[in-house]
């Protein structure tokens, strides 16, 4: 079992919206209840919080500087690349339309869409990388589902596979065992734009050259009248983007 992987789970779970919202709002009504006028600046203060990271104009004000610390790749910045980087995001357990199979969720496929365009514009050999999703480590890996649906369903050729890492700074330190050996250390970087620091820092610290090439920006442009709204969606990329900026922290502490 691996104990690192079981915990963070646990703090992502516990630490992230919505979870925290009822934490927060458990602790201002328990810790408070002497205070009566604390107590209400703290609920108040809560629920305004709550609000307005459910909204997607909210979520975005999280958002947008992450995501201003990369930007789309050009072929100018991608010359001389000798492989391309996919990094795995989640799965969908037993998927009945796919005779039961593991399959790579939306936000998989999003970064596999990419990376079969660039594959196919590049003519790059493809790494995809991502261990186990089970708290015992068995069953399919997450690389071998995504190595099919490039194959199957993108028509794309997929040169490695890394199936040992659980977490970001693991895709950098297994894929650089895999790909430093065969020569390729200019890579193309694909993920999503908001985990592209956290990854980017990563990889360049585990040798690579790396040049981000990422995907699903989801900064707002022209925000629309529904966004100042609670939705399922902002909470959606509060989330995402709460769980970036802990994980930029805990790395910095975690790998200097």
């Amino acid at each position: 079992m691996n104990i690192e992987f079981v915990v963070a789970s646990l703090a992502r779970a516990v630490l992230l919206p919505p979870f925290i919202f009822f934490i927060l709002f458990a602790a201002a009504s328990v810790l408070l209840r002497r205070w009566p006028r604390s107590r209400r600046v703290a609920l108040g203060s809560v629920f305004v919080l709550s609000f307005v990271l459910c909204t997607v104009v909210g979520a975005d004000l999280l958002v947008r500087p992450l995501e201003s610390m990369t930007m789309p790749v050009d072929a100018s910045r991608a010359a001389g690349a000798q492989a391309i980087v996919v990094l795995s995001a989640g799965t969908i357990r037993d998927a009945p339309e796919y005779a039961s199979a593991d399959i790579p969720d939306y936000v998989a496929l999003a970064r596999l869409r990419y990376a079969a365009k660039l594959q196919h514009e590049t003519h790059l050999p493809i790494l995809v990388s991502g261990g186990s999703v089970s708290v015992d480590g068995g069953g399919p890996t997450l690389a071998e589902g995504m190595a099919a649906a490039l194959r199957e369903d993108f028509a794309t050729p997929v040169q490695w596979l890394e199936s040992r890492s659980t977490n970001t700074a693991e895709n950098a330190t297994e894929s650089a065992k895999i790909l430093l050996a065969a020569g390729a250390r200019r890579i193309l970087l694909v993920t999503d734009a908001m985990h592209m620091p956290r990854a980017e820092r990563q990889f360049r610290r585990a040798g690579f050259e790396v040049v981000a090439a990422p995907t699903m920006f989801m900064s707002l442009r022209s925000p629309a009248f529904f966004d100042f709204l609670p939705s399922a969606e902002g909470l959606r990329r509060a989330h995402y983007a709460c769980y970036e900026w802990i994980g930029l922290l805990w790395y910095r502490i975690r790998y200097p």
